[in-house]
């Protein structure tokens, strides 16, 4: 027996043949029904085309835009892991700290790759890409000042020449935070 075929014999076991060869009246002959329109049945298919490409390019504007917005997420989440471990030297704080750093350095390294899939010639992508670097620059700008808050920047003279003493740490009555 062939592959395909059935048991009866040649062709398929069971197939509809929905032609219509009768003399009666086609259902073409039926009026269409009130408010029925076969012209929008019947649009071109550019039109349709074109309808979906502005669907696909409003689709990827907004992906953009919300790609754009998650290093906001990331900045809070991180300012709060800071103040959670605290202002003292310790591993944790120099771990989160570094970590603060670490991710806004390779997420604008790879600024192309993220806004690829969301390239097309209807989408600009130079606003969300704008916002993109500014929340990661934000992000960098506050492990910088997390790294001074621990006393781990080299600020003073005397962080750099071994000769020199170091700075000395001047307290005000305004509540015992140091000056240099």
């Amino acid at each position: 027996m062939e592959k395909g075929k059935g048991v009866m014999g040649a062709g398929r076991r069971w197939a509809v043949d929905l032609t219509d060869n009768s003399t009666s009246p086609s259902s073409r002959d039926v009026p269409d029904p009130p408010g029925f329109s076969r012209t929008s049945l019947e649009q071109d298919d550019s039109t349709v085309s074109r309808q979906k490409k502005d669907a696909e390019s409003t689709w990827k504007a907004q992906k953009a835009w919300e790609v754009a917005q998650t290093p906001f997420k990331n900045l809070l989440m991180m300012g709060f892991m800071m103040w959670m471990a605290g202002s003292t030297v310790h591993l944790f704080s120099i771990g989160i700290t570094f970590s603060a750093l670490w991710q806004p350095i390779s997420a604008l390294q790879g600024v192309g790759k993220v806004f690829e899939p969301y390239k097309d010639s209807k989408v600009d992508l130079i606003a969300p890409k704008l916002l993109f670097i500014a929340l990661n620059l934000g992000g960098l700008a506050l492990g910088v000042w997390k790294l001074n808050t621990l006393g781990l920047l080299p600020t003073h003279a005397s962080d750099w020449v071994s000769s020199l003493p170091p700075a000395q740490e001047v307290e005000y009555s305004g509540g015992g935070i140091p000056l240099y």
